[in-house]
């Protein structure tokens, strides 16, 4: 392949992004540029990589780096994730404190994104300073999901119930319990009482849901939320068992929150 080949596929991008895509598979560069065996198309795929043109951000899968992002040499995840998950054939959802932000949590942005995916478990994403970490579950929870529009699309992210719920069950990944109730603080006033539906309990270990209750009632002080999230769990009939507030710190000697059966075994400091 010589220069002219290079220009080709260098046109041939520039064409996808003329119509407003921002990434490609080499399935879909083999399908529409027959003519390019896969190591011509590797080679000429590497050159472009090199000027900054593109990015490989999973296996076969490129980035196009507009000139407005070459200056960080990558996107932002929220015009590319949709995308990827899909050539991957995985479902998924944006989570954490980074799905907590879309509903205006943003206390503290986040310097790391959290994609929730299902398993065999996928490696962390790192490239040009971005990191993506995949956390696995056994199946993701479409009905609890809203799609966020986005400059490429749509985004999958998780609704404000099941955000609270994954920032508590997985609150070590985003700063601790404390860092968890200062997002809950600003994430309560999206969350409606019909959220806590049959649904979020079959996703949601209980523990998460018994530690969400407490922090509502006696840190947020939220009689409306916590009482619809302990009438829906008594409806349910969800059992709840002895559970420490933080998971990583000693129990004994500490004294049980009666409704909800939390073991307060730390002190949860709110920032303004």
């Amino acid at each position: 392949m010589g220069k002219q080949d290079e220009i080709t596929l260098s046109q041939w991008i520039e064409n996808l992004q003329s119509r407003g895509r921002y990434a490609f598979s080499l399935n879909l560069l083999a399908d529409e540029l027959p003519s390019y065996t896969e190591i011509a198309a590797k080679r000429a795929l590497s050159r472009l990589s090199a000027k900054g043109r593109i990015i490989s951000i999973y296996k076969s899968y490129y980035l196009i780096i507009p000139p407005q992002y070459s200056s960080k040499g990558i996107l932002p995840p929220a015009i590319f994730l949709d995308g990827l998950m899909k050539n991957i054939e995985r479902p998924y959802y944006l989570a954490l404190l980074n799905a907590a932000g879309f509903y205006g949590a943003s206390h503290q942005q986040p310097q790391e994104f959290f994609v929730v995916t299902n398993f065999p478990f996928l490696r962390t994403t790192q490239k040009k300073g971005l990191k993506i970490n995949y956390i696995s579950k056994k199946n993701i929870p479409e009905t609890l999901l809203e799609s966020m529009k986005t400059e490429t699309g749509y985004l999958k992210v998780s609704n404000p119930a099941l955000t609270a719920c994954d920032l508590i069950q997985f609150e070590k990944r985003v700063g601790g319990i404390n860092r968890v109730s200062t997002v809950l603080n600003e994430l309560a006033e999206s969350i409606k009482p019909e959220m806590f539906s049959n649904e979020l309990f079959e996703h949601v270990p209980a523990t998460a849901l018994q530690r969400l209750g407490y922090i509502l009632e006696e840190i947020l002080e939220n009689e409306l939320l916590s009482n619809a999230l302990y009438k829906a769990l008594q409806k349910k009939k969800v059992t709840f068992f002895r559970t420490p507030l933080k998971a990583s710190a000693a129990i004994n000697g500490f004294s049980s929150n009666e409704r909800w059966k939390v073991i307060v075994n730390t002190e949860i400091e709110i920032d303004d």
